[in-house]
């Protein structure tokens, strides 16, 4: 597959390192520079590879490389009854610069049967909640957002106005702000990005403390209680 542009290019140089996260030639609070990051780990993950071919005043042309499929697809058998998630009736501010991460968050949440308020940055998100602040149940934020105020700091704030708000982080990189030697810091929650819409569900209802339901047809219910912060 192949995405050509008619933009203005890169040279040599920023070509060999479009694919580093965190690299980007944009102004600060204009990006993360995570977009090529992630189509590349994504593409090698899948066991295929990209290309960029890009020359100043030529515009520049993406091609990925999967391993293709041989023979015809079969549908797994269902094994059991569906899975069913867990619900809720709670808020959650989703605060996430990718709108279409955003926009599958966001939509997951509600089918679940939250209330979910959304913000594309920090600073978005404190005007958001200052709005909402007795309301807000639950702040998922990814780590790393545009502007001045980054995923740790926002949650620090709004946690000095209701130390209650549990905050639930999402990243598609471990970052150092909350992982260190590859322990999270005591109290913090992440969930790695891409995650799955049971992994959504599951994890929002386990940083929220709400009873989940085991499979149907074992009896059970299992409480899963809020971690004391330390």
């Amino acid at each position: 597959m192949a995405v050509s542009d008619t933009g203005h290019g890169m040279t040599p140089e920023v070509v060999a390192r479009v694919f580093e996260p965190f690299f980007t030639t944009k102004p600060d609070g204009k990006g993360t520079g995570l977009g090529l990051a992630m189509v590349f780990g994504f593409v090698k993950q899948s066991g295929g590879h990209v290309k960029v071919y890009s020359e100043p005043g030529e515009g520049t042309t993406v091609k990925i490389y999967v391993p293709r499929a041989v023979g015809a697809a079969a549908a797994a058998p269902r094994t059991g009854a569906p899975v069913e998630l867990p619900r809720g009736t709670g808020t959650v501010l989703v605060v996430e610069d990718e709108a279409a991460v955003r926009e599958i968050a966001c939509a997951i949440l509600t089918d679940l049967g939250y209330r979910v308020l959304e913000a594309a940055d920090g600073e978005e998100a404190m005007l958001v909640f200052g709005a909402n602040t007795a309301s807000v149940d639950l702040l998922l934020t990814d780590v790393v957002l545009p502007g001045k105020v980054r995923g740790r700091e926002l949650s620090e704030r709004v946690r000095m106005v209701r130390p209650e708000v549990k905050v639930l982080f999402m990243s598609g990189y471990t970052e150092n702000s909350i992982v260190h030697h590859g322990r999270l810091d005591d109290g913090v929650q992440l969930i790695g990005k891409p995650f799955k819409r049971e992994q959504l569900a599951r994890k929002v209802a386990e940083v929220l403390g709400a009873p989940i339901t085991a499979p149907e047809g074992s009896g059970k219910v299992v409480e899963l209680r809020p971690k004391r912060d330390t």
